[in-house]
């Protein structure tokens, strides 16, 4: 009996102290969460309610502003839709975005390349830099517009943990599931 004792004794000390060791694993992003935090547009659910939630609650148009999100129509590809908040604006027809879950499961890009490549220059299709291709995706993909927050931009406020990639790093933060 005391040896039994004893084994579940190591055990216990012995599983208490590897979780002591063992780094935490950085868990994913995803944009919906991700663009809540960085724009402070108080929004929760999946990406393609973004649109009609903030309707009569936050300002919309077709301009971007640094801060705004950018809100993309669910697609067959992408059918929960996506959001990702305006870092800066570069010209009529770019901008700069920061958003998580676009070209890796979970990782953070910050400042990344969208072309405005609709017909009539009203923001209606984007192409964004995508990772894996090293530049703008070969996709365009439909928005619904941006939805204007009315504050800078916060992501120099958080902290990036790096993950290695081929083509580089992406950066990973905690997950927070807000669907419910």
């Amino acid at each position: 009996m005391q040896i039994k004792n004893l084994a579940a004794r190591f055990a216990l000390a012995f599983s208490c102290a590897l979780g002591l060791t063992t780094p935490a694993v950085a868990r994913s992003w995803q944009c919906a969460p991700y663009a809540r935090e960085v724009s402070g547009i108080q929004i929760r659910g999946n990406a393609d309610t973004w649109w009609a939630q903030a309707a009569g609650r936050y300002e919309r148009g077709r301009t971007p502003k640094a801060g705004s999100v950018m809100a993309f129509e669910a697609t067959r590809r992408m059918r929960v839709g996506h959001v990702a908040m305006v870092s800066r604006v570069v010209g009529e027809r770019e901008v700069l975005l920061t958003h998580a879950n676009w070209s890796r499961r979970g990782g953070i890009e910050r400042d990344v390349r969208a072309v405005d490549v609709s017909a009539a220059g009203d923001w209606s299709a984007v192409k964004v830099w995508y990772g894996p291709q090293g530049g703008l995706g070969t996709s365009s993909h439909p928005t619904l517009g941006f939805i204007y927050s009315g504050e800078a931009p916060k992501t120099a406020d958080l902290p990036v943990v790096r993950m290695a990639n081929r083509g580089g790093t992406i950066g990973v933060q905690a997950f927070v599931d807000d669907r419910f």
